[in-house]
């Protein structure tokens, strides 16, 4: 039996243009911010801006997935962090990679507040972003609920909106004042959820909010 193969030729090739392309707006943005130019990626890559368009129709298709891979390497760093030790470490871990990379967070808030209009491009990715981000936090929460390391008098989706909330409220206040310890005051917040440690069947994916 054969294992599956990897793609070939011209499809291969388009791939990794894309991964090239994807990796220069991450690296532009996470230096300037939104300011990042689609010529300065251009040349990153060593292509036409007319040609970025073929793998990124639209600025905020390629803006949406930089925030995606933002997301998916906060997940990794807070999962790697609390692995075999706490929660509260995760998230701290998580927040100290948000203030490493403050072009990306400062983009990461622009689109969101813009997203709020239902007819902007990012209404949808955010929207989906939040109940997902709520409905994985809400069932680790229920798993430290029932193993006596999370408080069990609120209902676990409020506490779970409630984290959320202020993860992004305090990247916000950061933004405007960089002596705010994002990663102190969040430790601050989940003990007084009464956090003290993580259990087998607890997930990390909620540090990836910050």
């Amino acid at each position: 039996m054969t294992g599956q193969r990897k793609p070939r030729g011209p499809y291969r090739k388009s791939a990794e243009r894309r991964e090239q392309i994807l990796q220069a707006a991450y690296e532009a943005i996470d230096e300037h911010g939104e300011r990042a130019s689609l010529q300065d990626i251009a040349d990153r890559v060593g292509v036409t801006q007319p040609a970025l368009t073929y793998y990124f129709p639209t600025r905020d298709d390629l803006l949406l997935a930089v925030l995606e891979r933002r997301d998916a390497l906060g997940k990794a760093t807070a999962s790697a962090a609390s692995a075999g030790s706490t929660m509260i470490d995760g998230m701290v871990a998580s927040a100290r990679h948000t203030t490493d990379h403050p072009g990306l967070a400062k983009l990461y808030v622009t689109l969101s507040a813009a997203a709020t209009d239902p007819g902007s491009p990012a209404y949808e990715h955010f929207r989906n972003r939040y109940r997902t981000l709520a409905d994985e936090v809400t069932r680790d929460f229920e798993a430290q609920q029932q193993a006596g390391s999370l408080r069990d008098d609120e209902p676990a989706d409020h506490l779970a909106r409630a984290l959320l909330a202020v993860l992004d409220g305090l990247q916000i206040q950061w933004m405007h004042d960089p002596t705010v310890d994002i990663a102190a005051i969040a430790e601050t917040f989940t003990r007084l959820l009464g956090l003290t440690g993580t259990s087998e069947s607890v997930a990390h994916e909620d540090r990836s909010a910050v």
